[in-house]
């Protein structure tokens, strides 16, 4: 059920690595630290990064494929499913796996381990005939990279290049342009939607309250305006630090890079990790006159529901271990007939990270488990199995 209550607990300030996504007090992102695998760096206080100009990098452009067939022919290919299913991610085992949205059953692994060079898959955008994910965590490896929707197989890196390190969450925008966060340098980078060259720094973290502050998911509104999960963390020399900034969410101008803090740090969510870690952004499908509400997932074991004017709605706890610290969850997507899909994964020693697929009524929240088994949970168990699963798309033949 969908519930109003929310722990009063306003004292204790965000953190974690989300996917290394992190901020609160240091204890709690030591135990991220552990948790999760994630090198957070220290918990010094850094100084601001310098803006960055919005001016165009005329010689940045694409890296261009180098994929030896492996990487561009699926595994054990399947005939392309004709019901609705999920896309997700394994940002541990670098693959993407296919689940039938109605049943949860497994369908296959649609894009192979490590395919085309891609390393610890993030968002995930499936767009006219391709399938976009973000990934890497060095300058180098950095990218969004491209897949045949159809088939699974490899097609390019698509956007690199800039600045861009460690991306998270990305967009297309109505002035066909690609926005990309680059969680590792405190930016936003856009790229041209259809070649994917390199084209300006749209925005850079000022290292305060209401800033570009460890950004994360994205989604454009119907009015065109860009939304942007901030985790409250500093990037500095490559690695994120955590002077106790609030986990926001921003709403950005595109037509002259102005921003405002739609979302400020909600409270504790009662039964969440401890901690808020603002991730996943998605529209609902019921909307009026254009106006929808907005769901936010939270890597501390949380989605809440806004509406227009940013006030909460409702709010899901996605603990589905039983214990409120023993599991994370990922990003979420609407599918088919209105359904709020997420992921999660378990923290605890010797479970490897293990995750599992989670569904919800969109409308009231109602936890829909698949058959035989309980809660939220529609897929629990895979073969191959789910590892640190952060990305969700849903794709509807």
């Amino acid at each position: 059920m969908l519930i109003n209550r929310q722990a009063h607990n306003a004292a204790t300030r965000s953190c974690i690595c989300a996917h290394g996504r992190q901020h609160a007090p240091l204890a709690m992102a030591l135990l991220a630290m552990a948790l999760l695998g994630f090198g957070c760096g220290d918990n010094s206080d850094p100084a601001a990064p310098p803006d960055a100009p919005l001016s165009p990098v005329a010689d940045a452009a694409p890296i261009a494929a180098d994929a030896n067939p492996a990487d561009a022919v699926p595994i054990d290919a399947t005939p392309a499913p004709t019901a609705p299913y999920l896309l997700v991610g394994s940002s541990r085992a670098d693959n993407v796996l296919r689940f039938d949205q109605a049943t949860g059953a497994f369908i296959d692994e649609f894009i192979p381990a490590g395919a085309g060079g891609i390393d610890d898959p993030d968002h995930i955008v499936a767009r006219g005939d391709s399938i976009y994910i973000s990934g890497g965590n060095t300058p180098e490896q950095s990218g969004i990279y491209r897949y045949q929707l159809s088939t699974g197989a490899f097609v390019e890196v698509f956007a690199a290049g800039g600045g861009l390190h460690r991306p998270y969450g990305f967009a297309f925008g109505p002035d066909e342009r690609l926005y990309v966060s680059s969680f590792l340098t405190d930016q936003i980078l856009r790229y041209d939607a259809t070649t994917g060259a390199f084209i300006d720094v749209f925005a850079t973290g000022t290292g305060a309250a209401g800033g570009l502050n460890g950004p994360n998911g994205m989604v454009f509104d119907a009015d065109g305006r860009l939304y942007v999960s901030t985790q409250g963390s500093v990037a500095v020399d490559g690695e994120p630090t955590f002077p106790g900034l609030p986990s926001q969410v921003l709403r950005f101008d595109i037509a002259d890079g102005s921003s405002e803090v739609f979302i400020d740090q909600p409270e504790l969510l009662e039964g969440s990790a401890g901690f808020i870690s603002l991730l996943g952004l998605a529209f609902g499908p019921d909307c009026d006159d254009d106006r929808c509400d907005l769901f936010v997932s939270d890597f501390a074991n949380g989605i809440r529901r806004y509406d227009s004017d940013a006030a909460l709605v409702d709010s899901i706890v996605t603990s589905y271990t039983g214990a409120t610290t023993s599991n994370f969850s990922g990003s979420l997507v609407f599918g088919a007939d209105g359904q709020l899909f997420s992921v999660g994964f378990d923290s605890t020693d010797g479970s490897a990270n293990q995750g599992v697929v989670l569904r919800w009524d969109g409308d009231s929240g109602a936890p829909m488990p698949g058959m035989n088994l309980t809660g939220a949970l529609l897929v629990e168990d895979s073969d191959p199995v789910l590892i640190r699963p952060i990305g969700i798309e849903a794709v509807s033949p």
